[in-house]
């Protein structure tokens, strides 16, 4: 069958065959899973990075049957590690400094003459419908998503906080088996509910958006409701992590709530194979930035920051494929408009994935996409006196990131806060007041004994790079030193890569008419409670 250009149209323009015939005369569905602060953790991902890392210990046999019948994404990031901009650049493919407030966490604001994939697909014929997270804050909360009309979520809102859910459960007498199940009957009738509203051969995008990845969580959740042991994270760790109990207990929980993302994964997949249309619906997994309340972690333009992973299963695509190349979340919106028979607006940062996904090479298959700028603004409005943000812009390579720090002087996390000579470390209290100190970190065990342990001689180097001020140059060879801690930036040597990098993220952002660098003075510098 030749290729439907109605459906496929950036392809016949780019001359792409499909390998196989289109099965439907129906625009393929679109299955998506975005999970809240889920960052590059999924056992498909284990040894990929020819070292020991926390994806040896977690187990995610969903994501990773979908990663063997699709395509694994070794190189994806966001452009920005707070929830709402990057939502913002998501929903719009859009850098996320060009969708005005939406730029920014707390003060946002959507504005709606920007145009969002999921509104343009429901105008293409789409039915369209999510459940749980969509964008946040502003009015009403999930604006991209055209508002509640589209919410499917009367079976429950449980699967947004795993471990606590359980927990209640299991306290009222039942076994953690039963409180499970419970749980994920409610992931299987929001979907069902969603699938039954629609008309027959509609096609539909459903947009599945739990936030149990994200802070907070039962401490000791992860051994208790998953099996992970902390000690099985012993030197696997990244450099920046103290690789103490405490650390490991925390990591270890959050794996615990990557897994339940992996299990309400399954029921999905349950659900829509008993539908019948699995050969002709696209099936996304990915997450909105890295690991909450660690160093270098969301807020950060390290790695730990900005990596998610990205696995996507095509109805009729070559599958078992890992793809080096470096693709940005807001390359998903003019994807999905592609898939929907859309044509994209003009200026978006995004680019159809469609010619990676219909290839049937692994590896490198589009050598242009070598590179991915991220930045932030603001996360918390209150992190630092007057509001300030703390502007960043970064360009990642396969060799080298290099990041701008605008303001040098000013908290990268947040003001100290309630950290003080008189904040005693035996302070039961310590956990909860980290969430008014560098705020811009979330609250978290990892955090306070961070700053538990700040005057200690033997780790107060991992709490000046948690939480100190930063150069305002930061350059890092990733090769050499994957966990970016080494700064090359001031190093003689590494002058002519430094300016080559410096330059080319520059002439980008101006194309990009990013505010931070051509506008004075730039409008995120404004607190964003008062009219911009």
């Amino acid at each position: 069958m030749k290729i439907n250009c109605f459906i496929f149209p950036s392809l016949c323009l780019l001359g792409i065959p499909l390998n196989a015939a289109v099965k439907s005369a129906t625009k393929p569905n679109i299955l998506f899973v975005f999970a809240d602060d889920w960052g590059r953790y999924a056992g498909c991902y284990k040894g990929l990075d020819g070292r020991p890392t926390i994806n040896d210990v977690v187990k995610t046999p969903n994501v990773d049957r979908v990663a063997k019948e699709g395509v694994l994404f070794r190189n994806a990031f966001v452009n920005a590690p707070s929830c709402t901009p990057c939502r913002s650049s998501l929903f719009s493919g859009r850098y996320f400094f060009n969708c005005n407030r939406g730029a920014i966490l707390i003060g946002a604001v959507w504005d709606e003459s920007i145009p969002v994939y999921p509104l343009m697909l429901k105008d293409a014929g789409y039915s369209i419908g999510k459940s749980y997270k969509v964008w946040s804050p502003g009015t009403p909360a999930d604006a991209p998503f055209g508002g509640q009309k589209y919410a499917f979520e009367k079976a429950g809102q449980a699967p947004n906080n795993f471990s606590e859910e359980v927990t209640a459960l299991c306290g009222k007498g039942i076994t953690i088996a039963e409180a499970r199940e419970k749980i994920l009957s409610q992931v299987r009738d929001n979907f069902n509910d969603f699938l039954a509203q629609r008309k027959k051969d509609q096609p539909w995008h459903y947009y599945f958006g739990p936030t149990t990845t994200h802070r907070s969580w039962i401490k000791g959740s992860g051994k208790k409701l998953w099996g992970i042991e902390p000690e099985s994270l012993i030197g696997k760790l990244p450099q920046f992590l103290p690789d103490v109990p405490e650390i490991r207990e925390d990591v270890a929980d959050y794996l615990g709530e990557c897994q339940a993302v992996d299990a309400y994964i399954g029921i999905l997949l349950e659900c829509l194979a008993k539908t019948g249309e699995g050969d002709n619906t696209f099936v996304v997994l990915s997450g909105d930035h890295g690991m909450p309340g660690v160093t270098s972690g969301k807020c950060n333009l390290y790695d730990m920051g900005v990596s998610i992973p990205l696995i996507i299963r095509v109805p009729w695509g070559k599958g078992g494929r890992i793809v080096n190349d470096f693709v940005r979340l807001p390359d998903l919106a003019p994807t999905f408009m592609d898939i929907g028979g859309v044509k994209p607006p003009d200026n978006l940062y995004g680019r159809s994935l469609m010619p990676i996904l219909m290839s049937e090479k692994s590896g490198i298959v589009d050598s242009t996409r070598d590179w991915v700028i991220t930045g932030r603004e603001r996360h918390f409005a209150a992190a630092r006196e007057g509001n300030l943000p703390y502007p960043m812009r970064s360009l990642h390579t396969p060799d080298y990131v290099y990041i701008r720090n605008f303001e040098p002087d000013r908290w990268p996390m947040g003001s100290p806060g309630a950290v003080t000579p008189t904040f005693t470390p035996e302070s039961s209290e310590l956990e909860k007041n980290t969430g008014i100190t560098f705020a811009d970190m979330d609250a978290s065990p990892t955090k306070a004994w961070l700053v538990q342990h700040r005057f200690d001689q033997k780790w107060q180097w991992y709490y000046e790079l948690a939480f100190g001020k930063r150069p305002a140059e930061e350059l890092y060879d990733v090769k050499k030193d994957p966990d970016m801690i080494n700064n090359l930036a001031g190093k003689i040597e590494f002058a002519p890569v430094k300016k080559k990098l410096l330059q080319r993220m520059m002439r980008e952002l101006i194309r990009a008419q990013d505010p931070r660098v051509v506008e004075n003075p730039p409008r995120f510098e404004m607190s964003p409670f008062t009219n911009q």
